[in-house]
């Protein structure tokens, strides 16, 4: 077997708290109890990671509408058949609900047989026109019903649509366009579900507008790991391999490990283009194969120590799949340890797929979003005894030596930063922003470190119990409306998951020397924002950009300051983010929004990957990059000559094309490119 390697990764502690898996005298968890208090709300909006059980929370809620908000029926839209089983009936009173939750089996459309269309959209008018109150049924099913008999059939309903990010605001988007149909007629109840309230793609899942109309609930990565009883730290990593992925992957994949290995899409550069051998070489690369279990069709590998592995292979889809599917659900196995070892897939044991002892998610290749990526992470953060670290690995293929390869590699590896990133500022506490002014004073049940609060200087305090950042920021603009405050208390990763897919900030970021930071921070991010919220005054958007920018660096300074890729830390380490916050602010003059905009949002990231990356191919990654520079487009300029007039607001003059300061330089050429520009379409 082969040697195993350090892989470069980033490290989130957690405290062990118990508090998210507490029920409260009707049963419920926090999250859950945190959903019901907003159950009389027409639209609500459930955020909320994998495992903190939404659906149960959605169970709740539903039978409460059903008996005493006078709504005649609940139909629960699921993504995929599969998901459905989490809507089975559940005996909620023998935990001190008032009711149980029931569906009549022939209302659970996930398991009927068929096509999407067809007799399950027929079933749905049956519904509708029964007795009966609950119906389960896919996204597809959803849509073609509303597609055939039109929304009003749906008046006094509740639709409770699950993993929400499959929604779009994009008109081609279906079931998006039928919402935004629901929610104008305003006849029906809507609660969404979501545990990663992003696209891959970066269109808006609401528009502005219509998020407006929800209530939301939001319960924190940070928030469901800390309050575990027994999973204290989450790695996260990518390793580069050249040659084919099969011939590597025992360097990183570790038999005494419960792992979920992802091999790749067939269609991309990592495969071999043969699936069935790709899962035969690794069963061989692990030991010697035994046969296969009657009963549950795992395939059993004796390894080299003489231990036997059971593994499931969701990849080849013949007859035998059913039955290993079908033994991974088998809810009698669900607590035992020893059911399953390995789990190989392709394209499933992804959104909602439950094993608790995953400890390790291992993805060859980059998927297909940012959402996939965080779905898959969100299988090994389940929380299990004796289970106290988990991780995430991506393998990603090195470019050779062909231009195609070299524009390939450089994708997925920008990809591949921009889940990590994200996934670090999801995994984070929340952060709590305020401007540092004479009249600045603690709160109450927050840590200020050592010596306490400070008056005299911008303060980082933590509040251990709620998972809230409370950091003080000089010049730091404050949101004035209720939907830009609730932008930056609830969306910020929203914000941050836009800018880190952003291919021109990313690339310019990571590869480009003379790149001035405040051209990303302030320009590129400033871009975003009023891309997403055009409705906002142009003091909202500022306060936005500046809470993102702020949320997004000094996370990545905390790990700077920290080494968190330092792994001979003890579990349980759960201040280490804080703590490197808290060492940033003590080492810089003033903590303010000036010297946050000047750090390059993506320099610890490079760090990172030039320890992962080797020498050669990073060159050639950063040589393909190189050749991208573009002029300053007539947007870029604008948005430079804005800041120019606001630099001459504040020292009287205008920013100098021979100025030492890079950015006052760069603002100078913004000004000086914004008048080329009106020259040229003034010669027109």
């Amino acid at each position: 077997m082969k040697p195993k390697i350090s892989i470069s990764t980033v490290t989130a502690n957690y405290a062990c708290t118990g508090n998210s898996t507490k029920e409260n005298e009707m049963g419920m968890r926090t999250m859950q109890e945190r959903a019901y208090q907003k159950r009389g709300e027409q639209y609500l909006l459930i955020k909320s990671p994998p495992a903190s059980g939404k659906s149960r929370a959605l169970m709740f809620i539903a039978l409460d509408k059903l008996r005493n908000q006078g709504l005649r029926k609940a139909l629960i839209v699921v993504p995929e058949k599969t998901i459905g089983a989490s809507f089975s009936d559940e005996k909620l009173t023998k935990f001190g609900f008032w009711a149980d939750w029931v569906v009549n089996p022939k209302w659970n459309l996930c398991n009927a047989p068929g096509g999407e269309n067809g007799g399950k959209v027929g079933a749905v008018q049956s519904f509708l026109a029964s007795d009966d109150l609950i119906l389960v049924c896919t996204h597809a099913t959803f849509r073609f019903a509303v597609d055939k008999f039109g929304i009003e059939v749906f008046d006094n309903c509740l639709i409770a649509v699950d993993e929400f990010h499959h929604v779009s605001d994009n008109q081609d988007n279906k079931l998006g366009t039928h919402l935004k149909q629901l929610m104008t007629r305003d006849k029906v109840h809507i609660v969404a579900m979501t545990g990663s309230y992003f696209r891959g793609d970066t269109e808006a899942v609401l528009s502005a507008q219509d998020e407006a109309r929800f209530e939301t609930v939001t319960y924190t990565y940070y928030e469901q790991l800390n309050g575990y009883q027994y999973l204290k730290q989450l790695d996260m990593g990518y390793y580069f391999y050249s040659g084919s992925y099969s011939d590597e992957i025992l360097k990183v994949l570790n038999p005494n490990e419960k792992t979920i290995l992802h091999i790749p899409n067939v269609n991309s550069r990592e495969s071999t283009k043969d699936k069935i051998k790709e899962v035969e070489h690794i069963l061989n690369e692990l030991g010697i194969w035994q046969g296969t279990d009657e009963k549950t069709g795992f395939h059993l590998v004796k390894c080299s120590d003489g231990k036997v592995l059971r593994i499931a292979d969701l990849v080849d889809d013949d007859s035998k799949r059913a039955k290993v599917l079908e033994a991974l659900r088998d809810p009698t196995q669900k607590n035992n340890r020893d059911h399953v070892d390995m789990i190989i897939a392709l394209g499933m044991a992804k959104e909602g797929f439950d094993w608790i002892w995953c400890e390790h998610a291992l993805t060859v290749g980059y998927r297909s979003s940012l959402t996939e990526i965080i779905q898959i992470i969100g299988r090994a953060t389940r929380d299990a005894k004796g289970k106290m670290r988990t991780r995430f690995t991506n393998l990603i293929a090195e470019p050779d030596a062909t231009e195609e390869a070299v524009a390939d590699a450089v994708n997925d590896t920008l990809k591949a930063i921009s889940a990590s990133l994200l996934m670090e500022q999801v995994l984070a506490p929340r952060f709590n922003f305020t401007p540092k002014n004479s009249g600045s004073q603690p709160l109450d049940g927050f840590d200020y470190g050592e010596g306490g609060y400070d008056p005299s200087k911008a303060n980082v305090g933590f509040n251990q119990e709620t998972g809230q950042f409370q950091i003080e920021i000089k010049g730091l603009t404050e949101p004035q409306s209720k939907e830009a405050k609730r932008v930056c208390q609830e969306d910020l990763n929203e914000v941050i998951a836009s800018f880190v897919q952003d291919k021109t900030s990313i690339e310019r970021g990571l590869f480009d020397s003379e790149m001035v930071p405040e051209e990303l921070t302030q320009i590129r991010m400033g871009k975003i924002v009023r891309d997403k919220y055009p409705d906002f005054s142009e003091e909202d958007q500022e306060a936005v950009r500046q809470h993102a920018i702020a949320a997004l660096n000094l996370t990545q300074q905390a790990k700077s300051y920290l080494n968190l890729n330092d792994h001979t830390a003890e579990y349980g380490k759960n201040t280490a983010l804080i703590d490197g916050i808290r060492k940033f602010a003590m080492d810089v003059r003033e903590l303010e929004i000036d010297l946050i905009d000047r750090i390059n949002p993506f320099g610890e990231a490079y760090a990172i990957l030039a320890k992962t990356m080797n020498e050669e191919s990073l060159k050639q990654v950063a040589n393909a990059i190189a050749g991208r520079k573009t002029n300053i487009s007539i947007e870029e300029a604008r948005d430079l000559a804005k800041r120019a007039k606001k630099f001459k607001d504040e020292r009287g003059r205008l920013p100098s094309l021979t100025a030492q300061d890079p950015w006052e330089k760069r603002m100078a050429e913004g000004i000086a490119a914004l008048q080329r520009h009106t020259a040229s379409k003034k010669n027109v």
